[in-house]
């Protein structure tokens, strides 16, 4: 942009506005899809003699079978609907309810259990109906989504690996439970409560299908190509990536995308990963990746040409989302990664704002970036302060584990008027958040985005 000195484009108070009143609708329609089984037993007959734990039972289990039908649209990566919240924070509550459904799923029949202990014998897989099969199995399904998820990393599973078993349960558990339902048969005896429940396996079975096939097709329509993979100091790799046919992609800086390195989508071995590039660049992007995983370890080997595929561009997570008259970065290891993509764009931006960036990092060699992050400070009104936790003989910088006195002794006199931007591992960026907010920083100021979406 030349010489000009970049005015950020303020975001119109009204579309603010309209952002927050989406989050309330999104959230009001949500609960109403929940609740609305339950609306749906007050209607048409019910059978005689139906005890008031009993059907306090199936109220639960009809709640906890909606959430499960709805897991689908918050994965299916809508941009209107996760637009007011960020993706993170979609995925985060997608994990949370899971924990809600999974307790309203178990306590259905434990409250059966408890009216009538002679219902035990449903358990008995070979003398039970086949409607109490479904509903063994299906619960049996949701646990072990559960506890593959939370347990991922102990059990050593792969996340490709993951992520087909978690769909495939998903799809077996959701299923079976709409078939329990329908086997029992007192809930669908009006036309309005078989409908419903021809809805809610219609929309994730849609949903099912979108993910799988519509998705994944209008993704071969925009290729990538590797153009090289760069080594980068703390053992990660710069993959740079050119559009191949088509006008590449447009992103706000620190936002990410999901990347799918092969001949075809639809085998959905894709990861997330943060644009490192400035958001100037439609046509050629980068992402700085750190070998941590099984893939990660070997973006090394992936060669020039090789086809790539882009879902994208996703998050909240952007100084555009939040306009400011300063921001402090606090980065921990690899969190430097859209950070950098900010700080590109605002070097390409002349953008004069004054930036405060926190690196926190083990080792000296280990900084990512270090060199470019220090040709930065000539061309923006940045101030890098590098924190180690394992210095070398000599260190004179912040050392140490880093704590909230550690973070409120650097940060700048107009601390209040700034927004902050964290990255990095889980404990850093608790200990940072918790800090700001103890300080008086309002919690609208403080903005976070965490890698695992797991």
């Amino acid at each position: 942009m030349g010489s000009d000195e970049y005015r950020p484009k303020r975001v119109p108070a009204p579309w603010r506005s309209a952002l927050n009143a989406q989050g309330v609708a999104w959230l009001l329609v949500y609960v109403c899809l929940v609740l609305l089984p339950l609306a749906l037993l007050l209607v048409g007959p019910v059978p005689p003699g139906r005890e008031f734990l009993r059907e306090l039972s199936v109220a639960l289990a009809f709640a906890g079978t909606a959430i499960l039908a709805l897991q689908f649209a918050l994965t299916a990566r809508f941009r209107r609907i996760k637009a007011p919240y960020g993706i993170d924070l979609v995925y985060h509550f997608h994990r949370e309810i899971s924990y809600v459904a999974l307790t309203l799923l178990v306590a259905h029949p434990v409250l059966l259990f408890v009216l009538s202990p002679r219902l035990l014998a449903l358990l008995n897989p070979l003398t039970a109906p086949w409607r109490a099969r479904f509903a063994v199995v299906a619960l049996l399904a949701l646990i072990a989504i559960v506890l593959t998820s939370v347990l991922r990393r102990r059990l050593h599973i792969k996340y490709e690996a993951w992520r087909h078993v978690h769909g495939i349960l998903a799809v077996v558990a959701v299923a079976l439970a709409v078939a329990h339902i329908e086997g029992v048969g007192h809930y669908v005896n009006t036309p309005w409560k078989r409908l419903l429940w021809i809805a809610y396996p219609s929309l994730w079975g849609g949903l099912l299908l979108y993910l799988s096939l519509v998705r994944p097709w209008r993704l071969t329509r925009r290729p990538w190509v590797v153009s090289e993979v760069k080594p980068e100091r703390g053992a990660a790799h710069t993959m740079v990536l050119e559009a191949q046919g088509h006008s590449g992609m447009s992103f706000l800086p620190g936002q990410f995308a999901w990347l799918t390195v092969g001949e075809s989508p639809f085998l959905r071995h894709e990861h997330p990963f943060s644009f490192s590039s400035s958001a100037g660049g439609r046509k050629r992007v980068s992402f700085t990746i750190k070998e941590v995983g099984d893939f990660t370890s070997r973006v090394k080997e992936i060669p020039p040409g090789a086809k790539v595929f882009l879902d994208g561009a996703y998050g909240y997570f952007s100084i555009d989302r939040h306009e400011a008259p300063g921001y402090v970065f606090v980065a921990g290891g690899i969190g430097i990664t859209p950070l950098m993509g900010m700080l590109r764009t605002m070097a390409d931006r002349d953008d004069r704002r004054p930036v405060l960036l926190i690196d926190v990092n083990r080792e000296w060699e280990s900084i990512t970036f270090r060199e470019e992050l220090a040709e930065l400070e000539q061309r923006l009104e940045l101030t890098v302060v590098h924190v180690l936790t394992r210095p070398a003989p000599g260190w004179t910088g912040p050392s140490g584990r880093f704590r909230a006195d550690m973070l409120c002794g650097l940060l700048p006199d107009d601390m209040l008027e700034r927004d902050y931007f964290i990255c990095g591992p889980g404990p850093l960026m608790d200990v940072v958040e918790r800090a700001l907010h103890g300080a008086g920083v309002h919690f609208r100021q403080v903005h976070s985005e965490r890698f695992d979406l797991v």
